[in-house]
């Protein structure tokens, strides 16, 4: 009899652990990790860059170049310049104007690139397909960018730091300057990016951020003034001037006798509806930090200050239209007792700015929305990976 030995029962196989689940990420899923990450390959990239760091001295070489010129062609002009408070207004709005002017050109072409330059070279992809969200890629591009133009605003601050050096200029005007420069370069950096994503070629979309600056630097007062003629119209309004009267008693050399004594009175004007058209101006960035950065406090007649506050306080009064009663009178320098004292329509840089940055977001939103996918519509020729 042989015995027969029953096989051992196999123990059960012990589950296996479930693999760690992959969080999931949305379109708007935003982490500092993830535009940190972004941001420092982009700007590894634009470091070891040589174009970069010759752009750079390129900029701090010709801002230098016209600071200097420009504090001598004061000296030249004004013998008195260099030992007075004028020259330090002048040369501060000069500098600014300038860094303002070299920036709206140099950013254009910092984010006009960003996405679909990578597409071209095929290193999209690649970070499409890791963990990092749309919105956090492009972040950390648009982040990249305006690091990248606020270096080129931090190479031209020894300039502003001469012009508050020489006298004239309120030490609070250089913050507002910078802060409201710097928002401006960042709004441009969203709009280039939008159009990076919406042009198939790193050229077009380059060609189209610039339009958009022009657009809203160039374009916008030539708009003012195509538009004035359109809303004037011709009306009687009261007048406070020389009467015509004046002019008729005339002595042995032709000089008008007697001193001039103004009168009111109604006469026919052309009357501009400017309070239609004046986001026009509001909305140019030139006119942004003019506006924001000039202390509303008042000033010595006939100095550089004073024609400035007098420049945004114009800008202003195009919020309220014409006035009641046109004030004529050269005769007299102070005609408040006729003329009533018009409402201040309060400074006009929030709207332009908030414009401006709204144009940034929508172009932002447009590349959150583009670096999706799948994305199921791409242009004719575009290289996926």
């Amino acid at each position: 009899m042989t015995a027969t030995t029953t096989p051992p029962t196999p123990a059960p196989a012990s589950p296996a652990s479930p693999a760690p689940a992959t969080p999931a990420v949305g379109t708007w899923t935003l982490t500092w990790h993830g535009v940190r990450t972004v941001t420092a390959l982009e700007l590894r990239q634009r470091v070891r860059s040589s174009r970069w760091k010759a752009a750079l001295v390129v900029w701090f070489v010709i801002v230098g170049a016209i600071t200097l010129l420009a504090g001598g062609a004061l000296t030249v002009f004004d013998e008195s310049a260099a030992r007075t408070d004028e020259a330090g207004p002048v040369l501060f709005v000069v500098v600014t104007a300038l860094v303002l002017g070299l920036g709206l050109l140099v950013t254009p072409t910092l984010a006009s690139t960003s996405v679909n330059g990578d597409r071209s070279a095929g290193t999209l992809a690649t970070l499409q397909v890791t963990l990092l969200s749309p919105a956090e890629i492009a972040a950390g591009k648009l982040l990249a960018a305006w690091l990248s133009a606020c270096a080129f605003l931090a190479v031209s601050l020894p300039f502003f730091a001469i012009a508050l050096a020489m006298g004239g200029v309120p030490a609070a005007t250089l913050p507002r300057v910078v802060v409201l420069t710097a928002l401006l370069l960042a709004a441009v950096c969203g709009m280039g990016l939008g159009w990076s994503t919406l042009a198939a070629r790193p050229a077009g979309s380059t060609v189209l951020t610039f339009v958009t600056v022009a657009a809203l630097t160039v374009f916008t007062p030539i708009f003012f003034g195509l538009t004035y003629p359109f809303l004037s119209t011709t009306q009687d309004v009261q007048v406070y001037s020389v009467p015509d009267s004046y002019w008729e008693q005339m002595d042995d050399e032709g000089m008008p006798t007697g001193q001039p004594v103004c009168e009111l009175d109604v006469q026919e004007r052309a009357v501009a509806r400017t309070e239609w058209t004046w986001w026009l101006l509001a909305v140019n960035p030139f006119a942004v930090v003019a506006d924001g950065a000039v202390p509303d406090v008042p000033q010595e007649p006939y100095t550089a200050a004073a024609y400035a506050n007098q420049t945004t306080q114009a800008l202003r009064d195009l919020r309220l239209g014409a006035p009641e009663i046109l004030d004529e009178c050269w005769a007299q320098e102070d005609t408040s007792d006729v003329i009533p004292a018009r409402d201040g329509a309060g400074p006009v840089w929030p709207y332009g700015l908030a414009v401006n940055l709204l144009l940034g977001a929508a172009g932002f939103v447009v590349a959150v929305r583009r670096l999706r996918i799948p994305q199921r519509t791409l242009a004719r020729g575009t290289r996926v990976a």
